[in-house]
């Protein structure tokens, strides 16, 4: 081959080489295919640099195209990323920016999150959340905080060490009420028939108020006493707090159904219903509609005994409750109970009181379950006040 063949063929070669190179460098930098940008705000951008890798899913899928200034105090630092197409269906307007680091002391690269399912679609040029990135020096401040607690905690705890070792000596020495009762033998025979003794009636207390509440239990399902409970519409109390929260949650109900007791109820101190075909609108709406959970709240008249009325309005909670999970078809899980007791409520009825559904959107935090036993010991003016918070303006 002559001289000029093989010269040719180096400058070839090299172009070869070049050409490859470029089109590497270009598809790193996205400069040969389909992108579009996207924003993000920070106060800080930590070290990031324009060029630097935007990663999607922990996957390369773009380049920070740009870093702008603000123009005046008070206003964020700008970054504009190319992204590749491809991240189009999976960034939304929900995704989140974040600026990391790769290893303890590496890179900064920019990392954007998935968005969810039903989140609408970015537009080239859409500013997207961002979340400020955790900067060297304050980890290592915190650190340095954390260890300075560490070692107060270990000095507190030397010096507990060693006051316990001062009363072990002091007992051992049979001083004090302590040492005297390690020491005398006597003292503590006579010490331990005696809880001894106690515990044996405690045993015996818990064992009577057992068999009280079994006792009382059987009363109800009693052939001569059993249609003294079904006449108020419900036999078994343990049932009265099964699903019913403690309080009303602090969001806004978005929509609510209001029934005077004596509409639905056949007698002032009766849970048993009478006249439930009332109920078919509001059962109809928590079955023909989306929505997060709702809450059955009865309230009494102002005459009667306040406990009594607490459980009235709790049985009658619950009987509504029944008949709507039984009759109309949703998701038994969504609907909870509420007994206020005695209201002063001006939408209820003076003496037989109200039930109302509260139904809230989807979110709202659900409040825990009331424990059995506590709702027999909530006094009148808690519920007035939690209903009083949640009641939404009339509709």
């Amino acid at each position: 081959m002559s001289r000029a063949a093989r010269l040719g063929a180096f400058i070839v070669a090299t172009l070869a080489i070049l050409v490859v190179g470029v089109f590497i460098i270009g598809g790193k930098q996205y400069l040969f295919s389909s992108t579009y940008q996207l924003r993000a705000q920070f106060d800080n951008v930590a070290g990031l640099d324009a060029g630097g890798d935007v990663r999607v899913g922990g996957v390369h899928s773009g380049t920070v195209r740009n870093i702008v200034l603000p123009h005046k105090p008070g206003e964020k630092v700008t970054v504009v990323v190319d992204l590749g197409k491809s991240t189009h269906e999976i960034i939304k307007q929900d995704s989140i920016a974040t600026i990391e680091t790769e290893g303890l002391l590496g890179n900064q690269y920019l990392a954007i999150s998935f968005g969810s399912a039903g989140s609408g679609d970015v537009r080239n040029g859409d500013i997207i959340a961002s979340q400020p990135p955790l900067e060297m020096a304050d980890l290592l401040q915190k650190t340095s905080g954390i260890l300075d607690s560490s070692q107060q905690a270990i000095q507190n705890a030397t010096r507990a060490t060693a006051n316990l070792d001062s009363i072990s000596a002091k007992i051992d020495g049979g001083h004090g009420t302590a040492g005297a009762l390690v020491n005398d033998k006597a003292l503590y025979s006579n010490l331990e028939q005696t809880t001894g003794a106690m515990r044996d009636t405690v045993v015996q207390a818990q064992a009577g108020v057992a068999d009280f509440q079994e006792n009382m239990e059987a009363m109800k399902h009693n052939f001569f006493l059993r249609g003294y409970f079904k006449s108020r519409g419900y036999e078994n109390s343990a049932e009265l707090a099964k699903n019913e929260i403690e309080r009303l949650p602090q969001g806004v109900p978005t929509k609510e159904f209001t029934y005077s007791s004596k509409q639905l109820f056949d007698k002032q101190d009766s849970a048993k219903l009478k006249n439930q075909k009332s109920l078919t609108a509001g059962g109809e709406f928590l079955a023909n509609n989306q929505f997060g959970f709702a809450v059955v709240v009865v309230s009494a008249g102002m005459e009667g005994d306040t406990q009594k009325d607490l459980v009235l309005t709790e049985a009658r909670a619950l009987v509504v409750r029944e008949y709507l999970v039984e009759n109309f078809g949703f998701d038994d899980s969504q609907l909870k109970t509420l007994g206020m007791g005695k209201q002063t409520d001006t939408n209820s009825d003076a003496d037989w009181g109200s039930v109302r559904i509260f139904i809230y959107p989807a979110g709202t935090e659900i409040p825990p379950n009331k424990q059995a036993g506590i709702s027999s010991k909530t006094t009148s003016a808690q519920p007035t006040q939690a209903l009083t918070a949640a009641t939404p303006s009339p509709q």
